[in-house]
């Protein structure tokens, strides 16, 4: 069931943030009951459950985005259905959605940020270089930069993290005279955090539901 502050929550997030509804652990029905709260963003990260929740909701008016990491394997199942990818890490990824894709996929790459080598992403010093590459696959749109923040961090260093977020988006517009117009970073317990530092797109998940595990 929706959390019963699910106003109040949303009264936080200025209009010009884009809350995606985090969907790991509800189905169709609970993502159902926030579209009268105007909540058409919806974000899953394991392919099965994208792919029944998909089919479950074909016939409602909804943003689809994927945000857990996309493995090889299974990514040709589910390319052709997203509307935006937050986990582009790798070439071998671009050129999957360069093979299955039949109009450009709106792509977060994700960061690295704090070079943890049990997580996914772009390292830092090898961004420009990455996004140099993807030039050559045409249904990759690179729309901007995602990122977690490392798991133990405090309210301080999570704040540090996101401000470091976006000086790299600005640093990295100015190296390759781009644009990003996007920034995906935050969840249920820092999206304050994380739209103070400049966040377009936060990821929220627990927060809007009474959850139980």
């Amino acid at each position: 069931m929706l959390a019963k502050n699910i106003e109040q929550i949303l009264k936080t997030i200025p209009t010009d943030v884009c809350l995606v509804a985090a969907t790991k652990y509800v189905d169709a029905n609970q993502m159902k009951a926030l579209l009268p709260y105007g909540i058409t963003h919806f974000g899953e990260n394991r392919v099965d459950a994208f792919l029944e929740k998909y089919e479950s909701l074909k016939d409602e008016n909804i943003v689809w985005h994927f945000i857990g990491h996309l493995q090889r394997n299974k990514a040709p199942q589910v390319l052709e259905k997203m509307d935006f990818l937050h986990s582009l890490d790798s070439l071998a990824l671009a050129k999957l959605i360069q093979d299955y894709r039949t109009t450009p996929l709106k792509c977060f790459i994700e960061v690295n940020l704090n070079q943890q080598e049990s997580k996914n992403g772009v390292l830092v010093s090898e961004l420009s270089g990455f996004i140099k590459k993807l030039n050559d696959y045409s249904m990759v749109e690179i729309v901007g930069l995602m990122m977690m923040t490392n798991q133990y961090s405090t309210t301080v260093e999570k704040k540090q993290q996101f401000k470091e977020m976006y000086a790299l988006k600005i640093a990295t517009e100015q190296t390759l005279q781009i644009q990003l117009p996007y920034l995906s970073m935050g969840m249920s317990e820092d999206y304050l955090e994380a739209i103070e530092a400049h966040a377009t797109h936060i990821r929220l998940g627990r927060i809007l539901w009474t959850i139980e595990k």
